[in-house]
C-alpha cells in the first residue's frame, strides 16, 4: 500500500541517466530580502511579509485526484504562517526531464523543485539553475538544520556551496532477499544462517526442486537486475556507477566498476542461478512486477534494498506474509542520500519566501500530514495513537488522495504511520540511518557536464549489456569482455578520469 522509496528512486536513475541539462536562468530576484522569516526567524510574523504564490514541482506519485482540495487546506497553513500560497506542479516521472529543463531554461514560474543524483542536481546546480542554499539555511532554515545536518546536508553541495536539502526517510539501506513466509515455514528454511550470495543457491534450489511453475528468485522490479539490489552492497556508485569506489572507507579511487572483479563475481553468479533454472527465461523482457508475481503464486522471493518496516509493506502489496534475509548492513552514501532532494529554482522571484516554506516541511506536522495523506476523516483517520488508515468504506482503489509519496516531502519522521507498520517505525528508521556505514565519498556529487557525450554512448552500450549480464541469460565468458571493450570505446575512461578529478578536488575542499 505505501510503496518502497528505493525502487521507485532507482526507477527515475535507470530512465534519467542521460543528462541533456540547459542553460541557467539569471532570474531570482529577491523581492522580500530582509524580510523577518515567521517560519524559524528571529523575530516578527506572517503580517511583516508581501502575499507571495510559490509554484512547487513534485513527482507525480500515486493517486492525487483531490490535490486541489488538499491544496486549499495547505494555504490555510501557509497564509498564517509565511503569508503564502503553493500552487502544486505534480509532474509524471516520464515527463520530468524534458519539462523540468523548459522550465528551468526558460522564464516560467518554479519555486521550489524536486530533485536529486538521478533528476539532474549535478547539472541544475552547475548550470545555475538552483538557488545556493547557505545563506538561506542560517536566516530561514533552522528548524531545516535540526534535523537535517552534517554529512547528511552536504549530500546536497556541489563546489562547496548547498543547492538542495535531503528529504528526511530512509538515508541507508541494507540488501538481501524477502521470501515468502509460507514457503520459508514449509520447507523450515533457516532465515538467519543466510549469510552470503552463495547461501542462497540452497534456498533457491529446495524451490526449484519442490515448487514446480514457481520462480526461485525475481528482481526488485521490472527495472531492475536480479543482482543489481545487492550492487550498493559492495560499491559507492557516485550517482550513476559510470564510476566507482569499490567499498566505503578505503582510498577514494575511482574505478571502471564493470572490469573489477567484484562485478565479475556477481555476473557470473547470476549466470549460475540462470543457468540452474532458478530465474525465469523471460527474466529480462518482463514488466510484471515481482509484487504481483507472488501474488499470483508465480514466485518465492525477490532480491531488494531494503529499510526499517520493508517486509510489513511488501505484505500487504503481495497479500501474504514476507519475510527477509538481510545479507549486508546499512550502508549509507550520497546517491542513497541525495536521490531525493528539493532544491529552490533559479526562476523564484523570492526565494526566502520558498525556503520559509522549506523549513516548514522540517518542522509543522500538520503541513506534512496534509501532503502526505489528505484531509483527516475524508481521505483517512486515526485508528489508535499515531496510527492511521482509510476511513471506513474507502481503500486504495476507491481513495480520491493516495499519494505514496510521504518519502518526498520534507520530513517524513513528522507523518502519521500507517496502519500494518510498526507503531515505532519512525524510532526505528532513525536508528538505521544513524547506525548505517558511511561511505567516504558522502557529500560527493558527480557533475557529468564536462563528459556528458561518453555519458549518453556508455548509457547506449549499458542497455545493450546490462540488463542481460546482470540477470544471468547473456554468458559473461563470452559478453562481459565484449561489454568492457564497448563501454571503453564509448568513453568509460575517460569519464573515470573526469570524476576522480571532481572527487579530488572535493576531498580537498572538505579535509
Amino acid at each position: 500500500m505505501r510503496k518502497r522509496t528505493n525502487g521507485i528512486v532507482a526507477m527515475l536513475l535507470s530512465v534519467m541517466l542521460v543528462l541533456a541539462a540547459c542553460g541557467g536562468n539569471s532570474g531570482g530576484s529577491t523581492s522580500n530580502a530582509g524580510a523577518t522569516n515567521a517560519a524559524g526567524g528571529e523575530t516578527g510574523g506572517a503580517s511583516e511579509l508581501k502575499p507571495y504564490e510559490m509554484t512547487v514541482a513534485f513527482l507525480s506519485i500515486g493517486n492525487t485526484k483531490d490535490l486541489a482540495e488538499v491544496q486549499a487546506e495547505v494555504n490555510k497553513i501557509t497564509q498564517a504562517k509565511i503569508n503564502a500560497t503553493v500552487k502544486f506542479l505534480p509532474i509524471d516521472i516520464g515527463a520530468w526531464q524534458q519539462q523540468m529543463n523548459l522550465m528551468l531554461a526558460g522564464n516560467e514560474p518554479l519555486d521550489i523543485l524536486v530533485t536529486g543524483t538521478g533528476l539532474n542536481f549535478g547539472t541544475q546546480a552547475a548550470k545555475g539553475q538552483l538557488v545556493e542554499m547557505d545563506d538561506l539555511l542560517a536566516k530561514y532554515g533552522q528548524d531545516i538544520q535540526k534535523v537535517v545536518g552534517g554529512d547528511v546536508i552536504k549530500a546536497g553541495s556541489s563546489n562547496g556551496k548547498i543547492y538542495a536539502i535531503p528529504s528526511v526517510r530512509d538515508w541507508a539501506a541494507d540488501y538481501g532477499l524477502v521470501m515468502r513466509q509460507d514457503i520459508v515455514d514449509k520447507y523450515k528454511i533457516d532465515v538467519n544462517a543466510i549469510k552470503t550470495m552463495d547461501d542462497l543457491t540452497a534456498v533457491y534450489q529446495t524451490i526449484k526442486d519442490n515448487e514446480p511453475g514457481m520462480a526461485a528468485v525475481l528482481p526488485e522490479g521490472p527495472s531492475f537486475s536480479v543482482i543489481q539490489s545487492m550492487v550498493g552492497s559492495v560499491i559507492d556508485p557516485l550517482g550513476d556507477e559510470n564510476g566507482v569506489l569499490v567499498g566505503f572507507d578505503g582510498e577514494l579511487k575511482v574505478v571502471n566498476w564493470y572490469e573489477t572483479p567484484e562485478y565479475a563475481s556477481l555476473v557470473k553468479k547470476a549466470r549460475e542461478w540462470y543457468n540452474a533454472g532458478f530465474i525465469p527465461k523471460d527474466i529480462s523482457t518482463n514488466q510484471t512486477t515481482s509484487e504481483q508475481l507472488i501474488k499470483a503464486n508465480k514466485a518465492f522471493a525477490f532480491m531488494a534494498h531494503m529499510k526499517p518496516g520493508y517486509e510489513s509493506k511488501e505484505s500487504l502489496l503481495t497479500g501474504t506474509p514476507l519475510v527477509a534475509a538481510r545479507i549486508s548492513p546499512a550502508i549509507s552514501t550520497t546517491s542513497s542520500i541525495a536521490n531525493i532532494m528539493f532544491g529552490i529554482a533559479r526562476n523564484s522571484e523570492d526565494p526566502e519566501r520558498a525556503m520559509m516554506f522549506l523549513n516548514l516541511l522540517y518542522s509543522d506536522a500538520d503541513l506534512i500530514n496534509l501532503i502526505d495523506y489528505g484531509i483527516k476523516g475524508k481521505h483517512y483517520e486515526v485508528k489508535e495513537g499515531n496510527i492511521i488508515g482509510f476511513p471506513a468504506g474507502v481503500d486504495s482503489s476507491s481513495s480520491t488522495y493516495n499519494p505514496t509519496h510521504g518519502w518526498m516531502w520534507g520530513n517524513q519522521l513528522l507523518s502519521h504511520i500507517w496502519e500494518g507498520d510498526s507503531a515505532d517505525l519512525w524510532t526505528k528508521l532513525d536508528e538505521f540511518n544513524k547506525s548505517a556505514v558511511k561511505s567516504k565519498a558522502l557529500g560527493f556529487s558527480f557533475t557529468a557536464d564536462p563528459v556528458k557525450t561518453e555519458v549518453a554512448a556508455v548509457q547506449n552500450v549499458k542497455e545493450q549489456f546490462k540488463i542481460g549480464l546482470e540477470n544471468g541469460t547473456l554468458d559473461p565468458d563470452k559478453y562481459l569482455p565484449e561489454y568492457i571493450a564497448k563501454l571503453k570505446s564509448a568513453g568509460m575512461d575517460k569519464i573515470v578520469v573526469e570524476k576522480q578529478k571532481q572527487l579530488d578536488e572535493w576531498a580537498a575542499a572538505n579535509k
